[in-house]
């Protein structure tokens, strides 16, 4: 049975190891007739397989910030998948694309949950991975989306909400304060809650994670 585990803002923050040879590789990948443009990001120094994590992007689609992200997962020992839940690859560059992308998603639950399990079906049979540990961890709107996708009150499972005074969307993301102030949007970088933030999900994965 494949076990399921979703954390939404959170990314991890881990020391790099000496032997660590970080690879990314380029996945096309199918949902029905919409082809898939996403990515997976391991350190090919580590032989065993290990738990697989799948990263969901802002509304901007997959970006710079998703693929730090995914390289500091892997640092830590991790495979991670970078979904593309826009199909193609697709991004945005100002807010009314990227609000125009992720709104077609959040209005259809069922394509967001088929778009979601094909990008974490495709990290499941990486080589690299234990398929029954995978989990999920998602940026604003890819926090969204892992949220919806784990239906925690509905599966009743054991869960947490850690709330962060002062900060505002995309705290995780360095070029969130410059964007914020292009577009007048409550975007900001926050550097102390994004360490805060990471080191509670670094604590939360690797419990759920350990053999």
């Amino acid at each position: 049975m494949l076990k399921f585990v979703g954390g939404a803002l959170f990314a991890l923050s881990f020391g790099i190891s000496a032997q660590a040879a970080i690879k990314e590789e380029r996945v096309t990948y199918n949902d029905g007739d919409t082809t898939m443009k996403g990515f997976v990001v391991y350190d090919d120094a580590v032989k065993a397989k290990r738990p697989g994590i799948v990263v969901v992007h802002e509304w901007w689609g997959i970006t710079k910030h998703v693929h730090g992200e995914a390289r500091k997962f892997a640092r830590q020992g991790y495979t991670a998948f970078i979904a593309d839940m826009y199909g193609d690859a697709k991004t945005a560059d100002n807010p009314k694309d990227a609000g125009a992308l992720s709104g077609g998603v959040m209005k259809n639950p069922q394509g967001m949950q088929s778009r979601f399990n094909a990008a974490r079906d495709a990290l499941a049979k990486h080589a690299s991975v234990d398929p029954k540990r995978i989990g999920a961890v998602g940026y604003c709107f890819g926090g969204a989306v892992v949220l919806n996708m784990a239906r925690m009150d509905a599966a009743k499972a054991d869960y947490r909400i850690i709330e962060y005074p002062g900060a505002v969307h995309a705290f995780t993301n360095p070029e969130a304060t410059e964007l914020g102030k292009k577009f007048n949007l409550p975007l900001a970088y926050n550097a102390k809650v994004d360490k805060e933030s990471k080191a509670e999900a670094s604590k939360f994965f690797a419990s759920v994670f350990k053999k």
